[in-house]
């Protein structure tokens, strides 16, 4: 995925860009990235590899020489970035967040005009730096950010720093958030407006909520104020699994907090199963993001919450990164910790916020059985995921066929089903969902299965769900 942020301050802005930076650590463990309007009328960028190290760790040194008043920042799971430019848009600096699922038509066009990129290891194209070039077709940032907009498929939100403030971009669907919080001293006077992916990035910073970009949505920012650009357009698909999975407990998109969702999802999983005949001795979660949904479906369904295993942090980064899927199902199982008196001889009602793959999640439970658990009960917090995403960088998976789901079905159907049949295989109550459903059940060796439906999971946002992106599980555009 990625986070960016970034900040227009009347004083210096560099701790609080680099605060703020580094709490999108979530959202990415590859690069960092920092770009700072200096106060000698010069940008000054450092960009490290956060792969083995904290953000915090790369970049503490760093900080102490970039002191100006504006600056960007980011988390990359892939290009390195921002980018510094001088063009005749002037000087500026580049972040971005999301994918150009086009992006080998759009450099051929932009190559077979004369213009040129430098590759990255493995023969690649920086995706920021097309976005750059794109931006630099126009007579103005303004407009080159709306061409950018018209011109990709995909999504790109994104920061453009100058030396007279900040645009923020939200990409064209609103499928990533971007949000603007404003500082003010004990008076009322204000010191400092920030724009950022996460929203609690920037509490501790002594920012408060002032503006929630729409899809499309085009500010400019500058210590003093902010201006719209482009107002919003009214369609919207923004990204469900931000809730599901990827956003942190505090942070809140379209005024739906992350922790409370994933709340009401356990809550619903609960009240579907009721009236079945299944009677765990307790809830948990695979740590950290299926915790809270774990939370809700034990307050819904009056058992106890525990932590059969703990997971350790200190030095395991997200299991789902690292290029190859052994080195992700060592680091899955090596940093989840048993506690045996907790597991032994338990019938445990188990929540995971997706099954993607599915080898992970088999290995957890498994370990759970040799751990002496009597029976492994799995409810995910998503449906099954069907379709590869086009919208987000949210996954390494290379075909849909790494999706457990869709080799299932490849099983029952062959090669190639037809849009109708995989219909039928996301319908939840259609005998080839209940065939599929049992068929991932024996899979992956669960007591039982019970996938959260997606009208069920859309109802615990709260929102219209017309404005949420579904596409990942029944292929909607």
């Amino acid at each position: 995925m990625g986070g960016i942020f970034g900040v227009a301050s009347k004083d210096d802005c560099s701790m609080d860009l680099f605060f703020g930076t580094d709490y999108h650590s979530h959202l990415g463990t590859r690069r960092g990235g920092l770009a700072v309007y200096r106060d000698d009328d010069k940008f000054q960028r450092a960009i490290h590899n956060i792969q083995n190290s904290p953000f915090r760790t790369k970049f503490e040194n760093d900080i102490e020489e970039m002191k100006g008043h504006i600056g960007i920042g980011c988390i990359s799971d892939y290009e390195p970035q921002p980018l510094l430019a001088c063009s005749h848009l002037g000087r500026f600096a580049l972040t971005t967040v999301g994918i150009v699922t086009n992006k080998d038509e759009l450099s051929k066009e932009l190559i077979e005009n004369g213009g040129a990129f430098l590759e990255m290891s493995g023969g690649e194209i920086n995706q920021t730096e097309l976005i750059l070039a794109l931006l630099n077709t126009q007579k103005t940032i303004l407009e080159g950010i709306k061409y950018v907009q018209k011109k990709i498929k995909g999504s790109i939100t994104m920061l453009v720093a100058t030396p007279e403030g900040i645009y923020g971009a939200r990409d064209r669907m609103g499928r990533t958030p971007l949000q603007i919080g404003i500082k003010k001293d004990a008076k009322g006077s204000i010191l400092a407006h920030c724009l950022s992916f996460e929203n609690f990035a920037y509490m501790n910073l002594g920012y408060t909520d002032e503006h929630e970009l729409g899809p499309a949505e085009i500010v400019f920012v500058t210590s003093d104020r902010y201006e719209i650009l482009q107002k919003p357009q009214k369609e919207m698909k923004i990204c469900t699994f931000l809730w599901i999975y990827y956003g942190y407990p505090t942070a809140c998109y379209e005024g739906v907090n992350v922790e409370a969702m994933r709340y009401n999802c356990g809550k619903f999983l609960a009240k579907r199963d009721k009236d079945s005949n299944i009677h765990p001795d307790c809830a948990a979660g695979v740590p950290d993001s299926g915790t809270a949904h774990a939370v809700g479906y034990a307050n819904e369904a009056g058992i106890p919450f525990t932590r059969p295993f703990i997971k350790y942090t200190p030095t395991w980064p997200r299991s789902f990164m690292p290029a190859s899927q052994e080195q992700r199902n060592l680091i899955a199982h090596m940093k989840l910790i048993p506690v045996p008196q907790l597991i032994k001889g338990k019938s445990i009602l188990l929540i995971d916020d997706s099954i993607v793959r599915g080898t992970q999640l088999r290995e957890t439970t498994d370990f759970l059985y040799q751990s002496g658990a009597k029976e492994v009960h799995v409810r995910p917090a998503c449906p099954p995921i069907m379709f590869g995403c086009k919208y987000l960088n949210f996954s390494r998976s290379k075909s849909e066929m790494d999706l457990i789901a869709r080799r299932v079905v490849k099983q029952f159907e062959g090669d190639n089903p037809g849009k109708e049949v995989l219909a039928k295989y996301c319908d939840p109550d259609t005998p080839e969902y209940a065939k599929m459903q049992e068929e991932i059940r024996k899979q992956l060796h669960f007591t039982t299965l019970r996938f959260h439906r997606l009208d069920d999971m859309l109802n615990s946002t709260g929102l219209d769900h017309a404005k949420l992106c579904t596409y990942c599980w029944n292929g909607k555009e």
